[in-house]
């Protein structure tokens, strides 16, 4: 393998491939900061520009995208609130808080890091353990779908403020969001309220950005807090995490690249899903979980460690198999075929110097990402200073320009109204968004994978327990619910021993 690689390193003795890296990933930056533009839209964007490029130059700038957009949805999600892609929901539970009190240097420094080291233990993953997480993510079936989907509903605990029943209550809400269009199985229109708009479902992008983005610009709008408009004093000194600190953290950086990697492999999970899971295991292994979710670096660690580890887990199976991880993957898959290489295991044998090439260039992605971000900390922090009077009205035609390009329709600017009313009042009265996020995006996934499985085995439900890897989740959901609640028994318990002794 290392032979491999010495011969593929041959192929980086030309500017050229680093000037195409290198654009790709500022491209990716701009593109996962702002509201609306995904990895996947920047991907298509470039996808043309590579018919007349060598393959390793081509693919190593469309995986630049990659890496850059996915880091780059922290930059807005740390400052204003607002993630700028799918997968920085779960970085907005901390990583703004911690903005918020001062420190939105630390917090971007933290995300840069974690990005980072995410994406190098990505890497490590996608070069050496291919073959092996490429078996095990093709073993999954619709059994194995839905078991992983409700050990993710678990999660909504973890992220649903002070409030469990809340959360309970907004997940439930977003399962029933998630529903709501064409039923796979029988073709029938449910939940629609007769508009036809909504017979395909409800588009995701506008209702995330709505939820997020637009209900953040009405409370900032509508808050009587002074301080919203003066101009801020950013700190930006000590932005990134000293050697020890990195040090101390290494399981949590560590177990979330790896959630993010083994995740991302799994075609169709997703980075959202990777980085929640990473966030629940992070707030578990902590010491001090009741400081998740008021800006504790800890949760921003794992989700932006999960979220760029989630990259390289991604292109194993599109690598390996010819089946891509997600929609980002699915189009650089298509580079592939452009450019005459055939994905699958015979790649690595007939193409040895371009398949791993492309691994070197997805570390040098990742080196350029870090680079560019690191930069730019400065600038995006003084985003901070801009007055709210300007940067509001930005925002919000930003929103809009993106929600209307996903689908060219305006349908998708009503979503976005509809659900930034909604999470405005679902923040007024207590209530978290994360958790409805969760819903939608695991609702549909538990609930189609479990009628697909009772149909394929005739009605036997005991096959969710008899498969491995589906007991397996079975069992981690069983105990992410009844682990905590011993935990508050018996810390109850111990309050009331407390009392009687001193009474």
């Amino acid at each position: 393998m290392l032979a491999n690689f010495a011969d593929a390193a041959g192929l980086f003795f030309n500017y050229q491939i680093f000037l195409a890296i290198a654009f790709g990933t500022l491209l990716g930056l701009v593109f996962g900061s702002l509201p609306g533009l995904t990895a996947t839209m920047g991907i298509a964007l470039l996808l043309p520009l590579t018919f007349g490029m060598e393959p390793v130059t081509g693919i190593g700038m469309l995986l630049g995208v990659y890496c850059g957009a996915i880091s780059g949805g922290s930059i807005p999600a740390a400052l204003l609130n607002i993630p700028g892609t799918p997968s920085s929901v779960a970085t907005t539970l901390d990583a703004f808080p911690m903005a918020r009190n001062g420190e939105p240097g630390r917090a971007l420094g933290l995300c840069i890091v974690s990005s980072f080291i995410g994406g190098l233990i990505s890497v490590a993953v996608f070069a050496f353990m291919s073959p092996i997480v490429a078996d095990v993510a093709l073993k999954f079936s619709a059994i194995e779908y839905f078991a992983l989907g409700l050990f993710g509903l678990t999660i909504i605990a973890s992220v649903s403020g002070d409030s469990i029943i809340k959360g309970l209550v907004a997940g439930l809400i977003g399962v029933l969001i998630s529903l709501i269009g064409i039923d796979s199985l029988t073709g029938m229109v449910r939940l629609t309220a007769g508009i036809p708009e909504l017979i395909g479902g409800v588009d995701f992008m506008p209702a995330l950005i709505g939820l997020f983005a637009l209900s953040q610009i009405i409370r900032d709008v509508t808050s009587d807090d002074a301080t919203l408009n003066a101009e801020k004093k950013v700190r930006i000194s000590n932005a990134y995490p000293r050697v020890r600190e990195t040090l101390s953290k290494w399981k949590v950086w560590l177990s979330s690249s790896l959630i993010g990697s083994i995740v991302g492999a799994i075609p169709g999970a997703g980075g959202s899903i990777a980085s929640f899971l990473a966030y629940d295991q992070a707030k578990r292994m902590s010491k001090t979980p009741e400081k998740f979710g008021k800006g504790t670096p800890e949760g921003v660690v794992a989700c932006e460690s999960a979220n760029n580890g989630m990259t390289g887990g991604a292109l194993i199976p599109m690598m390996t198999l010819g089946i891509p991880g997600d929609a980002s993957a699915a189009i650089l898959m298509g580079g592939l075929l452009i450019q005459g290489l055939q994905p699958g295991p015979m790649l690595f044998q007939e193409q040895s110097n371009i398949a791993y090439g492309i691994i070197i260039a997805f570390l040098i992605a990742n080196i350029f990402m870090f680079s560019f971000q690191s930069i730019g900390i400065k600038l995006f922090v003084r985003v901070l200073q801009i007055p709210r009077s300007y940067l509001m009205p930005f925002i919000m035609v930003m929103c809009i320009l993106g929600s209307y390009g996903i689908s060219g329709t305006l349908s998708s600017a009503w979503i976005l109204l509809f659900f930034g009313v909604f999470g405005y009042f679902l923040n007024r009265f207590g209530f978290s968004a994360a958790p409805v996020v969760l819903g939608m995006i695991l609702g549909y996934m538990v609930e189609s994978n479990f009628r697909r499985g009772m149909t394929m085995f005739e009605g036997d439900w005991t096959v969710f327990f008899s498969r491995p890897i589906s007991l397996t989740f079975l069992i981690l959901s069983a105990l992410s619910i009844g682990l905590p609640l011993y935990q508050r028994y018996r810390k109850a318990k111990k309050q009331r021993e407390l009392k009687a002794s001193e009474a």
